[in-house]
């Protein structure tokens, strides 16, 4: 009998595509055949950007990518790299000569760099591990990049007795590091990531920094090009502060290291001024909440005095871009669930540039997305919408022109689902609550329709406009997709981010039962086929709904937090979710975290619930979603469990772990719909 049914399942999954086909909808096996665009970097004449452009290669079931460049006069395309390889991060040296970039062409990561006049290529590193973060020298000569470098280190036991050529077990494995292992990479290795110089011309990497502190971000030079700017925690307890970081200077010459911000709080984003007199950076006043507003400083390099430009802007400060004449910076900013660009004088009122910078998400609809600065002031970004993933287009003289389509052959002949904007009034307290509402292609307001309520992670992120392989898949299949941003979700300002400050979950449940409430009045939802889903913090809260009610036919539950305690103590970033989302730690807080804990309300469960996590998830450990499948078989709950091999927190990193998860998702609704 169980054997008929694990066939029944896989047969089922099977037909996720070919029941009722429809080469005019959106199949699982388009998902090969979407590719978007990220990683801008513009010319300084404003003629050429540069992208990676990625795409997913059914062969080796991966993502791959290579760099284009597209003419902004003729918007002719043009490759720079190829292959089924992984091409990134593309920086233009500053005199426009060169293009470097990192590839995994030879079989690990390494250092390319590409001539723009002859069209040459060459590998110039031989590094021992993955460079991360590359920057030009100003006089375009040298690269600055960070890359991991292992301690040497034996264990403290080893075993005596071993005969020549014995077969023993394997030894055991020490652990007394803080972090010990990370979601997407595994059990990590003793070491520290450290700075390092190579020169343009390729040769040996040489090592700028040799200390037990993490070297991660980008760099910034001064003019003279003889100190960097970078950002690091270098406090005595880094690791259980992880937020800490300050901005630093490194002499060149001596590698003396001074530190130039010593507050409390993350320093980030180092960038000097094109003239050399100023220093920009990113951060706030860390006061231990789930949340603040991330702020621009600038800092007088001559003076050491320092400002804030945006203390009275209640949004967090995304990616950050000097302007050429050094009287302003550019930045990008999540704004009602789209990311919008705003340039910021030094002194004087900020403008909006533009509010379509597109998600360069793929999955599901967050919003992001990628923004470069010529010299002469033209824009570069990526523009999507819910429609179409994202594009390369430039602003010049204040005009959007589109300059890259690279979906039209994959989606023009496509029906995709139309989404439409919602707002709300939470049945709690009033509060505004921004929704989105998919309608499967097709739609006819007269019929009945299944309602999939999909929940965001996070907690503190936000979906919005974007477009979503995920929700489109859902949509069809016939189903209303309604996607919301609950209280928690940034992109709406600090307070509202903080309404879930050591209470989540709790009213977001009302602000998204608000939601369904609201499809349901409009008379084209089936109240007998009402689903509920989503991942992380989504999957927190797709566990609570069902705690807290019978409304829904099915669940499935993603990647999720069953037990706040057990979660605290097995996730890969456990300081910080023990200082941020917590009044203290767990034993001395046992009421409060399971106040808070999907388990303490498994007693109430009779959804036929699923759930659904990568057996390498770090982040929301498998064991939480053993807990929860324990849980509801001991109460007799319909439930099963789906378990993706080798996946981490993200699931989707190949794109047949997407199919499976819509796949499985979809079956399960299909399997309890009345």
């Amino acid at each position: 009998m169980k054997q008929f049914l694990v066939l029944s399942l896989i047969f089922s999954v099977s037909l996720f595509a070919s029941a009722n086909d429809n080469t005019h909808t959106l199949q699982l096996q388009d998902i090969f055949n979407l590719e978007y665009a990220n990683q801008i970097d513009i010319t300084e004449d404003g003629k050429t950007v540069y992208f990676v452009r990625n795409r997913m290669d059914i062969k080796t079931d991966r993502k791959v990518g290579n760099i284009w460049s597209v003419d902004y006069n003729t918007g002719q395309l043009q490759p720079l790299t190829s292959g089924v390889f992984m091409d990134y991060s593309p920086v233009l040296s500053p005199d426009g000569q060169r293009l470097a970039f990192i590839s995994n062409r030879d079989g690990s990561n390494q250092i390319y760099m590409k001539w723009l006049k002859t069209g040459a290529v060459a590998k110039i590193s031989n590094l021992t591990n993955a460079p991360r973060s590359i920057t030009w020298s100003p006089n375009s000569k040298h690269l600055v990049f960070s890359m991991f470098v292992p301690e040497i280190s034996s264990p403290p036991v080893s075993l005596p007795g071993k005969p020549k050529g014995a077969n023993w077990a394997e030894p055991a494995k020490f652990i007394d590091d803080v972090y010990y292992r990370a979601d997407g990479s595994g059990y990590s290795q003793k070491g520290f990531n450290q700075l390092f110089t190579l020169n343009a011309n390729g040769g040996n990497a040489q090592q700028l920094t040799d200390d037990n502190f993490d070297y991660n971000g980008g760099v910034s030079f001064s003019k003279n090009g003889e100190s960097l700017y970078f950002s690091a925690n270098r406090h005595a307890e880094h690791a259980l502060k992880p937020t800490n970081s300050e901005v630093y200077q490194l002499n060149l010459s001596t590698l003396k290291i001074t530190p130039l911000t010593d507050r409390n709080g993350p320093d980030q984003q180092p960038q000097v001024s094109p003239n050399g007199q100023y220093l920009a950076f990113t951060g706030y006043d860390d006061k231990r909440t789930n949340y603040e507003n991330t702020q621009l400083y600038i800092r007088d390099l001559k003076t050491g005095d320092t400002q804030s430009l945006t203390s009275d802007f209640d949004r967090s400060v995304g990616q950050i871009k000097w302007s050429a004449n050094s009287k302003g910076l550019y930045f990008s900013y999540a704004d009602e669930g789209q990311t919008a660009l705003a340039y910021q004088p030094r002194s004087g009122k900020r403008k909006v540039i533009t509010e379509q910078i597109g998600s360069v998400a793929f999955g599901r609809p967050y919003s992001g997305g990628d923004f470069d600065i010529s010299e002469n002031g033209d824009i570069a970004f990526t523009l999507a919408d819910t429609q179409r993933p994202a594009d390369v287009a430039t602003i010049k003289r204040g005009s959007i022109k589109r300059l890259t389509d690279l979906n039209s052959d994959a989606l023009q002949t496509k029906q995709l689902a139309k989404v439409e904007e919602l707002w709300l009034k939470s049945s709690h307290d009033e509060l505004p609550i921004q929704a989105w509402v998919a309608y499967p292609p097709g739609f006819d307001k007269s019929k009945k329709y299944p309602l999939v309520l999909e929940i965001h992670g996070g907690p503190v992120a936000n979906y919005g406009p974007h477009f979503s392989a995920e929700v489109q898949l859902f949509a069809a299949k016939g189903n209303v997709v309604l996607y919301m941003n609950p209280r928690g979700s940034d992109s709406y300002g600090k307070e509202f981010a903080q309404t879930i400050h050591h209470n989540y979950p709790s009213n977001d449940y009302d602000d998204l039962m608000t939601g369904v409430d609201a499809l349901i009045d409009k008379g084209f939802i089936d109240k007998s086929k009402l689903f509920v889903t989503g991942g992380s913090g989504g999957g927190v809260l797709t566990a609570w709904i069902v705690g807290h009610t019978d409304r829904f036919a099915a669940a499935v539950v993603a990647k999720p937090v069953i037990n706040w305690i057990s979660f605290v103590l097995t996730a890969d970033f456990y300081p910080f979710f023990a200082d941020y989302w917590f009044p203290g730690k767990p034993w001395d807080h046992i009421e409060h975290y399971m106040k808070r804990s999907p388990i303490s309300y498994v007693g109430n469960v009779k959804t036929p619930t699923m759930l659904l996590t990568g057996e390498a998830d770090y982040r929301t450990p498998i064991s939480e979603t053993e807990q929860f499948y324990q849980a509801l078989k001991l109460q007799g709950v319909d439930t099963a469990m789906v378990r993706i091999p080798n996946a981490s927190h993200g699931i989707t990193a190949r794109p047949s772990n997407l199919m499976t998860k819509v796949a499985y998702i979809q079956w399960w609704f299909d399997k309890h719909s009345k």
